[in-house]
């Protein structure tokens, strides 16, 4: 079996190929320029949520305290009555992009040691390219491109919006699918 350290090269370089997939997608490219949209009456609504003391952290609206309440005709009505939502509140302040670009280097890095591990578990030293690119960018793509797929199911993002990071998921897995094939040690 290979050890992890042996992998440590295409660890590294798919996550470094990975960031700059990623950067192209998302300063270079229009892919996501839609995918958030202002909301009517922001002002407004900023103002409210000041006014109430909303600190950072996830919502549901409406919300309701308990499961048997979730049930409840008061509640089934405001549902009707609407919106309904969820919305993350972030921390006051010009977004952290250093920070977050820092932790989807660390994120893809992860998912480099997982795709290693079970490469290592199922190839063999000296497998071919097309071997380790076939199991490599099947792990890869699942932690790349699954991941978003529950915030359609559960949090309301449009579809549409998920089929895009999709896309980029399954790019990212291909690269790093890549990487590894290219590296993947050599028979002794």
């Amino acid at each position: 079996m290979i050890s992890l350290t042996e992998l440590w090269l295409p660890i590294l370089l798919s996550a470094v190929f990975v960031f700059v997939a990623s950067s192209i997608f998302h300063m270079v490219l229009p892919i996501h320029k839609n995918d958030c949209k202002k909301l009517a009456g922001e002002e407004t609504v900023l103002e409210a949520m000041r006014n109430q003391g909303v600190v950072p952290g996830s919502y549901a609206f409406p919300c309701p305290e308990s499961m048997k309440e979730m049930g409840s005709p008061e509640m089934t009505e405001r549902y009707n009555r609407g919106p309904v939502g969820f919305i993350t509140v972030m921390p006051n302040g010009p977004p952290a992009i250093g920070k977050s670009l820092i932790q989807w280097f660390l994120f893809s890095l992860v998912v480099g040691v997982f795709v290693a591990y079970v490469g290592a578990v199922a190839i063999s030293t000296g497998a071919s390219f097309a071997a380790v690119f076939r199991v490599t960018t099947t792990v890869a793509i699942l932690g790349y491109a699954a991941t978003s797929v529950p915030e359609s199911i559960w949090k309301g993002q449009s579809w549409g919006v998920t089929l895009k990071f999709i896309f980029d998921g399954i790019v990212y897995g291909l690269v790093t699918g890549a990487t590894f094939g290219w590296l993947w040690p050599a028979a002794v």
